[in-house]
């Protein structure tokens, strides 16, 4: 009972520590477009790895930033030697990234652009590069004194479960106005998504194609293993 106990805290505490790392490293690096990150734990160090927009405001000169930032994980965070690198997101992706979009809404909330223009805008460019389904969620002083909550919802989406959680990539950001915060969710059901209960029927010739080509892929794939040897 005391080894489960144990078990059950450490997945706990490292949650807590990979949601407080998250929080550190969007506010350290809020104007190279952060996309999400990566921790992975490795005998020589934990690796941390940022998906960004702009690799290069990460990085620094020379590399300052990284360092800097590197130092700090050990410090305040306590993690075992961390190894800070950094993943280009191509701008082809960025659209169809939560966390880049939910930025992009609250940095336009901040500049002054009106919620339903900056939440329904968004909502159509991630729909036109090819999401599934989005929901924006704007909540907050939108207004004035009373806080509101809008939604945007486009295409096929899932609210809550296990099919939410596998095929909705999630972003949130905080917008700072003079009327006070707003905060920016932003949830895409990802390209080419297949559902669970969504399934397909094929006759007997489509049946016989598929066959044969998924016989000629093995082939092919033998043929070059045979020439690799």
């Amino acid at each position: 009972m005391a080894g489960k106990k144990s078990t059950i805290k450490a997945i706990v505490d490292r949650n807590v520590e990979r949601h407080l790392v998250k929080e550190f490293l969007m506010k350290n690096t809020k104007r190279s477009g952060f996309g999400g990150l990566d921790i992975k734990r490795t005998p020589n160090g934990t690796e941390v790895t940022v998906h960004a927009e702009r690799p290069g405001l990460v990085i620094g000169r020379k590399g300052k930033i990284i360092k800097e930032l590197e130092s700090r994980l050990k410090s305040e965070f306590d993690l075992f030697e961390p190894q800070l690198k950094v993943e280009e997101i191509k701008s082809s992706d960025s659209t169809l990234n939560a966390q880049v979009m939910a930025e992009k809404i609250a940095s336009a909330l901040e500049r002054g652009w009106y919620y339903r223009r900056a939440g329904n805008s968004a909502a159509e460019n991630i729909m036109s590069a090819g999401a599934r389904g989005v929901i924006v969620t704007v909540a907050g002083k939108l207004t004035g004194s009373r806080n509101r909550t809008q939604k945007f919802i486009m295409g096929h989406v899932k609210y809550c479960g296990e099919t939410a959680l596998q095929h909705m990539d999630k972003g949130y950001a905080v917008a700072v106005r003079k009327l006070g915060t707003i905060g920016v969710t932003v949830e895409i059901m990802r390209a080419n998504t297949r559902l669970p209960h969504e399934i397909s029927i094929f006759s007997d010739e489509e049946l016989k194609i598929r066959d044969a080509q998924a016989q000629e892929g093995e082939e092919g794939e033998v043929a070059v293993e045979e020439v690799e040897a």
